[in-house]
């Protein structure tokens, strides 16, 4: 951070920037690209849904539903090469993120942070690019929560909050199971499953698809939905 020129006393007088000056105290265009204008990548057929087509740095996005939406957000992220921390979320299924492309070695787990998990947030929020908080359930005051915005837009990171209630985010991702592929009546194993998102916000106009989840070459991935394909079987019709 630049240091602000101390006052004169009147004695002398008041020091003229030079041109090293001027060019010392204006704002580096890296730090404008990271916190104003650059986002986070996520999958493809998600992107699609989104207005700035990722995560916007400095913004809050809370993500409810079919939990592969979240690991798939977290395995772009980290395979991109970006640093996550990982907050109140003990049964998040890591196993299944590595399956969808995940680095690990760029995460950082706080899995019981007790009461302390919004603080906990706005700390990590400083050093990491995303940072995923579990609400347990709970409804963050809207005073706390604008804290904790404005730390997140002023170090460049996103904020994805889940399992509670955050008014006032940025995006919001709701999605749902809508049924599964590879199983006949009673018989079979599951290869896929189709789940219908919904993307909506402050001055976005919502946005649905429903994608395939399944897995190519032993990696997961989303894809967009083809209908031409069986259509897949709701879990109590399909056993």
């Amino acid at each position: 951070m630049a240091s602000i020129p101390a006052r004169t006393d009147g004695s002398a007088a008041p020091a003229v920037p030079s041109e090293r000056a001027e060019a010392r105290f204006e704002t580096r265009p890296e730090t404008i690209t990271k916190s104003a204008t650059s986002v986070l990548e996520v999958p493809s057929a998600i992107a699609t849904l989104l207005p700035r087509r990722g995560l916007a740095r400095g913004s809050v996005v809370a993500v409810d539903g079919a939990s592969s939406v979240l690991l798939s957000l977290l395995a772009s992220v980290t395979g991109s090469g970006k640093h996550a921390a990982i907050i109140g979320l003990p049964k998040l299924g890591l196993l299944a993120a590595t399956e969808m492309g995940a680095d690990l070695a760029r995460c950082a787990l706080i899995p019981s942070p007790g009461s302390a998990a919004i603080d906990v947030a706005a700390i990590l929020l400083d050093g990491m690019d995303l940072v995923v908080l579990g609400l347990t359930g709970a409804a963050v005051p809207p005073t706390r929560a604008r804290a904790v915005v404005a730390r997140a837009r002023s170090k460049g990171a996103c904020l994805v909050v889940t399992e509670g209630r955050w008014d006032g985010a940025d995006i919001r991702i709701d999605s749902h199971v809508a049924g599964y592929t590879g199983i006949g009546q009673g018989c079979g194993r599951i290869t896929g499953i189709s789940v219908d998102v919904e993307v909506s916000g402050k001055g976005v106009r919502p946005r649905s698809a429903r994608l395939d989840l399944s897995a190519t070459d032993g990696v997961v991935g989303w894809n967009p939905h083809t209908p031409e394909q069986s259509a897949p079987l709701s879990l109590p019709h399909a056993l």
